[in-house]
């Protein structure tokens, strides 16, 4: 029935379908480009590289809006971005580069492979409010990276340095390659190893990460838009839907149990990752 409806019938469905997923993104602290590509590609009868292109745009839509905000509250910060976003950015184009060269039924299979990685990543990573960095390592010295802002929940200022820096380079080029590869937003990866490996206080690893995300994106999505895999019927309700969906996420948010959402993501997740491997296997079609 659907495949002889009307043009707009996918489009509207699609909207609907971001709309919740938008909600349920926000509710469990996600960004929505993780959950989007393996459940549209999954799903619905749109190629794989249609989807990624749509993929990243919907991470870039959150990543755009939410920056400046970032950046004048000091929770966003340029110094600890910058030389991250120029390994990942670059990285991004070169997994963009990939994914498009790779046939779909190899790449399908590695996104269910990397999905089911992040649904692992999800259950077994823990987060810390403040990070204890006892010595800042000579790279972020000799870079300028360390900062202050101010704790609203505490009243006071918290001072912050990293360490690691150069691991957490070499991590973020494999997450640019992921993010670029696949059409992920790679929010789930920036904030645990800004937060747990380099050591910045959870508040600015997701700021920074955020603002990360508007760089990382928008390089891998150049390279989509160029090869012709992003299609505004596609794209701009997915974007749309994503967009009000957080809107009423953050509202709901107060009355829901995050704790209770995110374990509901994780297990969409699972399922979207196994349909993924199944279907670029060829034995869920």
């Amino acid at each position: 029935m659907l495949e002889t409806a009307a043009w707009w019938v996918w489009p509207v469905i699609l909207f609907v379908f971001t709309f919740f997923l938008g909600i349920l993104a926000v509710m469990a602290g996600v960004g929505g480009g993780v959950l989007f590509v393996p459940l549209v590609s999954g799903f619905f009868p749109f190629h794989l590289d249609y989807v990624r292109g749509a993929g990243l745009f919907v991470a870039l839509t959150g990543a755009l809006a939410a920056g400046p905000g970032l950046l004048k509250r000091g929770l966003a910060n340029l110094r600890l971005a910058m030389p991250l976003a120029l390994i990942s950015s670059t990285c991004s184009i070169i997994g963009a580069l990939i994914g498009l060269a790779l046939p779909t039924n190899i790449t399908q299979t590695l996104l269910g492979i990397t999905i089911l990685f992040i649904s692992f990543v999800m259950v077994t990573s823990k987060r810390v409010e403040f990070p204890k960095v006892e010595k800042a390592d000579k790279i972020s010295q000799m870079l300028g990276i360390y900062g202050i802002y101010y704790e609203e929940s505490m009243g006071k200022e918290i001072e912050w340095k990293v360490h690691r820096t150069i691991p957490s380079m070499i991590l973020f080029a494999f997450i640019g390659i992921i993010a670029g590869m696949f059409g992920l937003g790679a929010g789930w990866a920036n904030v645990p190893v800004l937060n747990l490996f380099m050591g910045t206080p959870l508040k600015i690893a997701a700021g920074t990460s955020k603002f990360l995300l508007s760089i990382t994106d928008t390089s891998a999505a150049w390279v989509y838009l160029n090869n012709g895999s992003v299609i505004p019927l596609i794209t701009i309700p997915s974007c749309l839907g994503i967009m009000l969906g957080s809107y009423v996420g953050v509202r709901v948010l107060a009355k829901a149990s995050p704790k209770m959402i995110r374990s509901i993501v994780i297990a969409v997740l699972i399922f979207a990752g196994l349909r993924s491997l199944l279907k670029g296997l060829g034995i869920w079609a």
